[in-house]
């Protein structure tokens, strides 16, 4: 993984969708490479950080988990300021956590930029016998919508890494090519020793 202290950009991306869909194990599995099966919801909210090489250039992931505080509609426009990127995630087994996507990205929408790159995720793939959203339906919702569109397995790894490095490739092909507002622009610093601050400031957003 490289030490996290030398990169180009920090890009925050934000974990989206129903509690119990697998967010935090997403989290988790790409940032420590576990997986958790006793996975209580945990409240406030939570960021990890993981620094991905990519081509000749280095991005600090941000990803923010909600923790439980989407099950009582709490997520605040905190929550969203400055993500470049986000992953709407739903069970591939519960047909309600994907109805539901259409809700999450209003909300996602409202408070995030407009520019943001935003990933479907149907993830829990390893349970596939008991399949009630179909890949292609989720394919269809996300390409009618403008979305990237991945399935995936907390569980046993499937496309895990492959989900978030194509989102962080999309923000910064996205950066690289002008096309995010200026308003967005301050979430993908290029490195500087203010960065460290402000990841200390940011801390405060945690619920106590």
């Amino acid at each position: 993984m490289g030490s996290d202290d030398s990169y180009n950009f920090v890009f925050k991306v934000v974990l989206i969708g129903e509690s119990g869909v697998g967010k935090s194990n997403l989290l988790s599995r790409f940032t420590k490479n576990e997986f958790n099966h006793d996975s209580r919801t945990t409240i406030g909210v939570e960021f990890s950080t993981r620094s991905v090489h990519l081509d000749n250039y280095t991005i600090k992931a941000q990803i923010w988990d909600t923790a439980g505080l989407e099950r009582y509609r709490a997520i605040t426009s905190a929550y969203y300021r400055g993500a470049v990127g986000a992953l709407l995630v739903y069970d591939i087994s519960k047909h309600l956590t994907y109805e539901s996507a259409d809700r999450w990205l209003k909300e996602l929408f409202d408070h995030a930029d407009p520019h943001i790159v935003v990933m479907l995720v149907g993830n829990k793939r390893d349970l596939d016998s008991l399949r009630t959203v179909p890949t292609e339906e989720g394919k269809d919702f996300a390409e009618k919508r403008g979305l990237m569109f991945i399935e995936t397995s907390a569980l046993d790894s499937t496309n895990v890494e492959e989900a978030f490095n194509e989102v962080l490739i999309a923000i910064h092909k996205k950066v690289a090519s002008r096309e995010v507002t200026r308003g967005s622009i301050c979430a993908v610093t290029l490195s500087n020793p203010i960065n460290e601050a402000k990841e200390e400031r940011w801390n405060c957003c945690k619920s106590s």
